[in-house]
């Protein structure tokens, strides 16, 4: 692609000399501050070097290549200035990468990445194609972000599903073969952790995203590891934020980010917006803001299929604005029907709760369950949905024949609430079960969740006696001093919001643009269309006016202020403004299942024999929120 000559850019975008004349770059500075650059981005490459949704992308320190990593799971190292692809990695995770850093003062022949199967890697690839690769496989569940510290060549930190994050030394060990070891443990939390951020000014400060709708900033200096000597009896936690609204929620922090300076942290919540605040404001305390968790009454769930994209990107509308061009109303889905009749019986069967949780005293705080944390809910579902299977496929089963579905609790990560519905397959290929065999697996299904429910108990009293704890200890407790809206943020576990320069804000989003914000006012200031549906990663080039970005489209785009004029689009602005505030909020009711829940279902309604299906746990992206 020839690139077309812009006559007011303050120098050639292509004859650029990267970093060396300090003198450009004072120039640089100055002009990133402008909202004038913002509003001439166009984009300028896409980079076609993945077979699969991109989940990271980073820079390296002199902006000269980009490393990214995919659902293909391989790892490229990209010239974007060339566009050729300078090493490809077969990175041998078994599943899609989330995160991949250069490690620093490495020479950038080092490289540590992390994947859904919980592994982490930590390859040299000096000596490309023969590379040389340690695995680190002591987490279990995703592991979403690796974090590495300002010119540490040595060590790296990493978070994930499983609540905990580890801080590995490379000089102690560069592999680490057991699983779910505990010797690297930095910080347990009840919660999973799905983001990190160091403070560029004092690395000792290490702010966690947890699930349960707070970020938390530790200071390493009172924490260790088994392996580098811990020190016992300190919680190292100096802060804890969490918008008053989302008390008591479980809103996943996406992204987390500190400002150049330190002074601000930028919070991207799922479901939910974007925050700044300062790690040393601590008005919630004096404000008296209250931290109960209120129950809240659980929203009637809608199913979608995983790898269904169709409420997302530039072209996705809400269900309103479909009704009215008869678009939804023609022909139903069968995904919408069973949705529709799951969505009746929760209704019936929520109904119910409360009217007996009404009864009962309030006091506990824990009689109202919602749906999802009240198994008792889904086996009468389950029940009910199974007659109305069972009924389509008489001929196949016999009446003593197990469920066709039931409900497990996962066992990754730290969420016991989180269910999966699976199809018992070996009644339809052997229906004379033993009535005993059957009565003890229903036995089982009932301990199980007994099991559950007492544990959820445990620790939500856990988490409340942390809460105590931490404001006996005096822990600081800002408030929000700038929200960023307009987005959308649910259907992805990464969506990263970042800082550009010192004066504006950016985030990804469901529609499939890129959303920039005046930091200081909120102010929506540009909105680029930048994916056929999700944009998740953004990476500003480290002094460059350049912005890479990725997400469900199997490439990267490099953006720069090459247009003639500013061209913001205030109209379009407000319609997809809009548009995404309809759908955030269809979207918080609506559950994701993968398509072998589907296909079993339509197997055993059609007297097919379910164990033929598989269905490809893999399928749709990695990166895809299935809260």
């Amino acid at each position: 692609g020839v690139m077309p000559h812009s006559s007011k850019l303050i120098w050639d975008l292509r004859n650029r000399s990267l970093g060396l004349d300090e003198r450009s770059n004072v120039v640089r500075a100055d002009y990133l501050g402008t909202r004038e650059f913002v509003q001439r981005l166009k984009l300028e490459a896409a980079l076609p070097v993945h077979d699969g949704c991109v989940n990271t992308i980073c820079w390296n320190d002199t902006g000269k290549y980009i490393l990214s990593g995919s659902d293909d799971t391989n790892l490229v190292i990209t010239d974007p200035f060339t566009r050729k692809v300078l090493v490809n990695v077969p990175s041998h995770h078994r599943a899609n990468i989330y995160s991949a850093k250069f490690m620093p003062a490495s020479c950038d022949h080092w490289i540590v990445s992390s994947a859904g199967d919980g592994h982490i890697h930590y390859t040299n690839i000096s000596r490309s194609p023969d590379i040389t690769q340690h695995k680190f496989t002591c987490h279990y569940g995703t592991v979403y972000e690796i974090l590495t510290v300002p010119n540490d060549p040595h060590t790296f930190l990493s978070c994930g599903e499983d609540g905990t994050v580890r801080w590995f030394d490379t000089r102690l060990k560069n592999e680490c073969s057991k699983s779910r070891c505990g010797d690297d443990v930095l910080i347990k939390c009840r919660r999973a952790v799905s983001s990190m951020a160091i403070s560029p000014v004092e690395p000792c400060y290490l702010a966690l995203g947890c699930s349960d709708s707070s970020v938390r900033i530790y200071d390493r200096r009172m924490l260790g590891t088994i392996t580098t000597g811990a020190i016992k009896g300190t919680t190292g936690i100096c802060l804890r934020f969490v918008p008053p609204h989302l008390t008591g929620r479980s809103c996943r922090v996406t992204s987390l980010c500190y400002s150049a300076d330190g002074q601000e942290v930028l919070a991207s919540y799922s479901s939910d917006y974007v925050y700044l605040f300062d790690p040393k404001d601590d008005q919630a305390s004096k404000l008296g803001l209250s931290e109960n968790r209120r129950q809240e009454q659980p929203p009637v769930k809608r199913l979608r299929l995983r790898g269904d994209w169709s409420d997302t990107g530039p072209r996705a509308r809400p269900e309103s604005e479909r009704e009215q061009t008869g678009e939804s109303s023609s022909n139903m889905s069968l995904m919408q029907r069973m949705s529709g009749m799951l969505s009746r019986w929760f209704e019936e069967a929520s109904e119910a709760q409360n009217n007996r949780a009404h009864s009962r005293s309030h006091s506990s705080g824990e009689s109202l369950h919602t749906f999802m944390h009240d198994p008792t809910f889904l086996f009468h579902c389950v029940k009910k949905l199974n007659s109305v299977l069972l009924q389509g496929s008489r001929g196949a089963l016999t009446d003593s024949a197990e469920p066709v579905i039931s409900l497990q609790y996962s066992s990754e990560g730290t969420t016991t609430s989180t269910i999966k519905l699976d199809f018992t397959h070996h009644a339809q290929s052997s229906p004379e079960l033993n009535p005993i065999e059957h009565l003890w697996d229903e036995l089982d299904w009932r301990l199980r969740t007994a099991a559950a429910r007492i544990q959820e108990i445990f620790r939500r009293r856990k988490e409340r006696r942390e809460m105590e704890e931490t404001e006996a200890l005096g822990i600081k407790r800002p408030v929000a001093k700038m929200s960023f809206k307009g987005h959308r943020n649910s259907r992805t576990m990464i969506k990263e919001a970042c800082f550009w320069g010192k004066s504006f804000v950016l985030s990804g989003s469901d529609c499939g643009h890129i959303f920039i914000w005046d930091r200081y006012t909120g102010e929506h200031v540009m909105l680029l269309e930048a994916d056929n549906h999700v944009v998740n990663c953004l990476q500003p080039h480290p002094f460059e006016p350049l912005l890479a970005s990725s997400g469900i489209d199997y490439d990267i785009k490099i953006w720069s202020p090459m247009e003639e004029l500013p061209s913001f689009d205030r109209v379009l602005t407000e319609e997809v403004i809009l548009r995404n505030e309809l759908m955030l909020e269809e979207n918080r009711n609506t559950v994701t299942v993968p398509a072998s829940f589907m296909l079993r279902m339509l197997a055993s309604l059609s007297h097919i024999r379910a164990d033929r299906f598989e269905g490809d746990p893999s399928e749709g992206s990695g990166q895809e929120n299935e809260d």
